[in-house]
């Protein structure tokens, strides 16, 4: 138990000082409409939020909603395949990957890394559509 919770710790505390380093940097342009994915910077998050991976602490997102240049609704992406009404499949480079719909949340700007590339109109259609089902 002891070294589950020094692993935990360990990883808090270096998203922490992540988390500071992207809060403090420069607003450098970021430009990101609706319908793209992009690596975010997620954290380490608690329960059963998804995490981000890696040195970075990232995992790629849809952009489901800009609101300002600053502020965006982001659904986190997994590359498990999933299945069920919380789930939407994805294809891409002949991989399957699953958007979490059930874990909208608004994110910064600035935890935006690097475009990957932009959902086709009619898939991005049918997540809108689901995600306003929930609602």
């Amino acid at each position: 138990m002891i070294d589950i919770m020094e692993e935990y710790l360990a990883q808090f505390v270096a998203w922490t000082k992540l988390k500071v380093r992207l809060h403090i940097k420069p607003e450098d342009g970021v430009y990101f409409y609706e319908r793209e994915i992009w690596w975010a910077s997620l954290g380490a998050n608690v329960g059963y939020e998804q995490d981000g991976k890696h040195e970075y602490f990232e995992r790629p997102v849809l952009v489901l909603k800009k609101f300002n240049k600053h502020i965006l609704w982001a659904l986190p992406i997994t590359s498990k395949e999933k299945i069920g009404d919380y789930y939407h499949p994805i294809e891409y480079d002949s991989e399957r990957y699953s958007v979490i719909l059930s874990q909208l949340r608004l994110i910064s700007s600035k935890r935006l890394l690097r475009k990957i590339r932009t959902l086709p109109e009619e898939e991005f259609s049918t997540i809108k559509e689901k995600i306003k089902n929930f609602l």
